[in-house]
């Protein structure tokens, strides 16, 4: 589909879902924008180098910059945000966004149980480092084709730099239209999914995964503890591969958005909603 009417179509949907705020793009190019929010340069990071007991994470953490926070400024900006390789601000987020391979052994104890007879207790996410192994393994982003990953307003896309997902910023009510959408546009019970992670893991590092594998999902996320000051209260993200959400597009004349159905009642829910948060 052209992006012009991927952005024209998604004004239409923003108008069923009585969203305002449009959704960003993510894709990988070797250039920032010139108006993009993202982390410092840091200092070298590698499993290598942490193997050979040469990294201080001292140093590297110095610099640390979240992926969300980034993407919170650019939300509020209507800007962009990067992150890359040399440019990490977290080591976590560098691998989740495929920047680094293979991860920092550092993360498995950092979200989990933290580091015996230091003041590091560790966030508490996983059980403990066996299982933060796992979860890292699983995931195991792809190596990136380009410096640095992205993420901008759609509209900032041009038919020659086209996103590879698509990712929106909602409450539960927005978000039941766009998991419905994606189901009507699929018929496939289960093209939502929702597994743990952080939460730039559920904008990019899981969606990456299932493309991989060739699986069409749609991803629901924000629910890291620790990305949530980064979000609205109550918000959620919903990111899907460009080719489910043109999917979900083309299938919005036949959908529940254009018929009488239970939408109308939750779309006025929607909008007391945005009344009570000042959002109008």
């Amino acid at each position: 589909m052209p992006m012009q009417s991927v952005l024209d179509e998604t004004a239409t949907f923003m108008e069923h879902l009585g969203l305002t705020e449009e959704p960003f793009g993510v894709h990988f190019a070797d250039t920032t924008p010139e108006k993009s929010f993202g982390p410092k340069k840091g200092v070298p990071i590698s499993r290598e180098l942490e193997d050979k007991g040469d990294l201080n994470m001292q140093e590297v953490m110095k610099s640390f910059s979240c992926v969300m926070g980034n993407v919170w400024l650019a939300r509020k900006k209507k800007a962009a945000a990067f992150i890359s390789a040399e440019h990490y601000g977290c080591p976590g987020g560098v691998y989740y966004c495929s920047m680094l391979t293979p991860h920092l052994r550092f993360i498995e104890r950092y979200v989990s149980t933290g580091f015996e007879g230091t003041p590091v207790e560790g966030e508490r996410y996983m059980p403990n480092p066996d299982a933060m192994r796992d979860f890292m393994l699983e995931v195991n982003p792809r190596k990136a084709p380009a410096k640095y990953c992205i993420f901008k307003p759609l509209s900032h896309f041009t038919e020659e730099e086209q996103p590879e997902f698509v990712i929106f910023f909602a409450r539960p009510e927005v978000v039941s239209g766009l998991f419905t959408q994606a189901t009507f546009a699929t018929g496939d019970m289960q093209c939502v999914v929702s597994p743990f992670g952080a939460g730039c893991t559920n904008m990019i590092g899981w969606p990456l995964y299932y493309k991989e594998r060739g699986e069409e999902k749609a991803v629901l996320g924000g629910f890291d503890p620790s990305a949530r000051k980064f979000m609205k209260t109550d918000e959620l993200t919903f990111t899907t591969p460009l080719s489910l959400y043109e999917k979900m597009l083309g299938a919005l004349p036949e959908s529940m958005f254009t018929r009488d159905t239970a939408w109308k009642s939750v779309r006025k829910k929607v909008d007391r909603s945005a009344k009570a948060w000042g959002e109008e």
